[in-house]
């Protein structure tokens, strides 16, 4: 727990702190949440996952961890206090060793669980187990390498960000531009990067694709839900620069956008790194709110 914890806190090298400003919106969710659950019959407090398994790549950034959302089912005739413990076979380190809520029937409780790989782990298949007095659920964890994930076609995929800032004591981390989640729902939870020069730019997210690749097409989405529209707090210009032997080249430009996602695309070129560099947002205090960057 404490080799996450400070994984978790690890922050880049030029940061700042937010001052009078405020950086962001608050969080979307809470990291525990407990709602009507469908109720099987059962009698029992049933654990649950929201997958049957988690890929957990090798040498990844600390900050970005594998996740994997758990939870359990109450279906017993009377609330009660429920607990479900979480076992991870070592090295991997998970955010929490156990799950426990005030469950009334029918009722269930997610969480996220965060999945650490440590520096010399092996490849392979490790065992989760999530344990309620009732039943154990095991969902395995593969340990694999960066280039041995299954991406997609996004070549950004789990690989090395840089960025120009970076707050201090928050959960912005540059890494989960690229951790595969679009998702605008876990803002300042760690999905999505803010940068910490409020109306001063250009901003910059540089992705290291692991080796030359050819490149057309880039994807960026930006801070955008119902209460905190991209249309406000979205990133508004940008250009899309690729690093082509070893000089960076604009190949696309984003001018006046105001949606939650916009697509760049461009003739082919063969680069080892992708660029976002921002030049304005929609909101009034001017940072840069990106929560995905997809290249392909």
């Amino acid at each position: 727990m404490r080799v996450l914890a400070a994984a978790l806190a690890v922050a880049a090298t030029v940061t700042t702190t937010a001052g009078a400003l405020d950086p962001e919106p608050p969080p979307q969710t809470a990291s525990v949440k407990v709602e009507p659950g469908v109720s099987k019959g059962t009698g029992r407090l049933t654990p649950v996952a929201g997958a049957d398994r988690l890929v957990a790549p090798l040498g990844v950034d600390p900050a970005c961890p594998a996740k994997l959302r758990i939870g359990m089912r109450s279906d017993a005739r009377k609330a009660a206090y429920a607990t479900m413990r979480v076992e991870l076979d070592p090295p991997l380190t998970s955010s929490r060793a156990m799950l426990t809520s005030y469950l009334p029937p029918g009722y269930q409780v997610g969480a996220n669980l965060l999945v650490a790989v440590p520096p010399g782990t092996a490849q392979g298949t490790y065992g989760l187990r999530l344990r309620t007095p009732d039943r154990t659920l095991e969902v395995p964890v593969e340990v694999v390498p960066v280039d041995g994930l299954d991406n997609g076609g996004n070549l950004a995929l789990r690989r090395p960000v840089t960025a120009s800032s970076q707050h201090t004591n928050a959960n912005y981390p540059p890494c989960s531009v690229a951790d595969g989640d679009r998702s605008s729902n876990g803002w300042a939870g760690g999905n999505g990067w803010n940068d910490a020069t409020a109306r001063a730019w250009p901003d910059t997210l540089s992705i290291a694709l692991g080796g030359a690749r050819q490149v057309s097409r880039v994807d960026v989405y930006t801070l955008d839900t119902e209460r905190y529209p991209a249309s406000r707090y979205g990133v508004r210009d940008w250009d899309v620069q690729a690093q082509v032997g070893g000089q960076w080249q604009t190949v696309a430009q984003v001018r006046g956008n105001t949606a939650g996602t916009a697509r760049s695309d461009f003739a082919p070129v063969t680069a080892d790194a992708v660029r976002i560099v921002a030049l304005a947002s929609n909101g009034a205090n001017d940072y840069t709110r990106v929560i995905e960057v997809e290249v392909r």
